[in-house]
C-alpha cells in the first residue's frame, strides 16, 4: 500500500488580486461572499477546531464538503480540512487546503495549496475546480461582480 501523499502530488495554485489582505480574507470566510463567487456558502466561525460546511445556495441547503478549521490567522493564513463526503466515515486522513494571503502594496498574492489528496481523480477535479473558483473570486474583488457565467461550467461542458 502506498501513502497517498507520496503517490498523488499536492495541488498548488497562485493568483494575484488587486485587493487588500483583509478583503481577500473576508471573501474566503464570509458565507454571503462565498455564495456569490462559489455557488456555496462556506459556513463556520473560522476558529481553530471548529467545523465548516460548504453549503449549496440553490435552496436545497445540501452540504457538499465539510471540514475542520486547523489554523486561522486573519488576514494571511487559513488552513482547513476538506472532505467531499460529509456523511461517510473517514477511512483516511482528510485532504488539507491552505490559503496563504501575502499583501504587497495594492495587491495580494493568494496561494492555495491542496494536499493529502486521496487519488488522481480528486487531483483532476480540483485542478479544474480551484482555478474556476479563484477566477470568480478575483473578478468579484476587482470588479464588484462575478464572471458572467460560472467558470466551472466550462469544464463540465467539455468533458
Amino acid at each position: 500500500m502506498t501513502d497517498a501523499s507520496t503517490s498523488v502530488p499536492a495541488y498548488v495554485y497562485v493568483t494575484y488580486i488587486r485587493a487588500s489582505a483583509e478583503q481577500v480574507w473576508q471573501a474566503l470566510t464570509d458565507a454571503d461572499l462565498t455564495a456569490r463567487y462559489w455557488g456555496h456558502a462556506n459556513v463556520s466561525d473560522w476558529r481553530p477546531g471548529s467545523s465548516w460546511e460548504h453549503r449549496r445556495v440553490d435552496g436545497s441547503g445540501a452540504v457538499d464538503v465539510v471540514g475542520e478549521v486547523l489554523k486561522a490567522e486573519p488576514p494571511t493564513r487559513l488552513v482547513i480540512t476538506f472532505e467531499d463526503s460529509p456523511d461517510a466515515e473517514p477511512s483516511r486522513e482528510p485532504s488539507v487546503v491552505t490559503f496563504l494571503v501575502e499583501p504587497h502594496q495594492d495587491i495580494v498574492r493568494l496561494t492555495v495549496t491542496h494536499e493529502n489528496l486521496p487519488n488522481p481523480d480528486m487531483l483532476k477535479g480540483i485542478s479544474h475546480g480551484w482555478p474556476a473558483v479563484l477566477a470568480n473570486l478575483k473578478s468579484l474583488l476587482e470588479t464588484g461582480d462575478v464572471l458572467p457565467q460560472a467558470p466551472w461550467e466550462m469544464y463540465r461542458a467539455h468533458t
